[in-house]
C-alpha cells in the first residue's frame, strides 16, 4: 500500500505485547527522525490502526545542525497519544480496551544523511493514501492528522 517507504534503507520493526516493556522492545534510533506505522494483531488478523511521526517540524532545527529530542525512539515510548498520555502507559491499557494481542510496529528513517524527507509530509501522505483508499484515517489517528 505505501510503495513510497521501500526507498529508506534504515527501517526496522518489533512486536509489542500489552505485557511487554515498550522501553525493551522498542529497537527504533533515538537520534534519527522519520514514521511509523502501527498494525494490530487480533484474532488472526492484521490492520493498520494508527501512523506516526517523530520530529518536531524539523525545518531548521535538523538542516540547522541542532539536535531535537523526539527521534523515533523517543517518539515511539514517550510520545502522547488518546488522552495525552505516554505511548508507553497508554498503548497497553488500549489494547487490553479493544483486545488486541500484540502491535507490529514498523518504522522508518526518512531524514538523515541520505534522505530529507519531513516525517510531517511523509506522514501526510501515508494518511491521505490510506484515506484514499478506505474513506477514513487509521482508528487510532485523528482527522486533523491529515493537516
Amino acid at each position: 500500500m505505501f510503495d513510497e517507504l521501500e526507498k529508506y534503507t534504515k527501517q526496522g520493526n518489533f512486536f509489542y505485547q500489552a505485557t511487554d516493556s515498550l522501553e525493551e522492545v522498542c529497537n527504533a534510533p533515538s537520534d534519527q527522525y522519520g514514521v511509523f506505522l502501527v498494525y494490530a494483531l487480533k484474532r488472526g488478523r492484521v490492520e493498520l490502526i494508527y501512523i506516526g511521526k517523530s520530529g518536531v517540524d524539523l525545518l531548521g532545527a535538523v538542516e540547522g545542525g541542532e539536535h531535537i529530542s523526539d527521534g523515533l525512539r523517543d517518539n515511539l515510548v514517550e510520545g502522547l497519544h488518546f488522552d495525552e498520555t505516554r505511548r508507553k502507559n497508554s498503548w497497553p491499557v488500549q489494547m487490553l480496551i479493544e483486545d488486541i494481542e500484540a502491535l507490529h510496529v514498523h518504522w522508518y528513517v526518512t531524514y538523515d544523511g541520505k534522505f530529507k524527507d519531513r516525517p510531517k509530509y511523509i506522514k501526510s501522505k501515508l494518511l491521505q493514501i490510506y484515506q484514499s483508499i478506505y474513506g477514513k484515517t487509521p482508528r487510532w489517528n485523528f482527522s486533523s492528522d491529515l493537516t
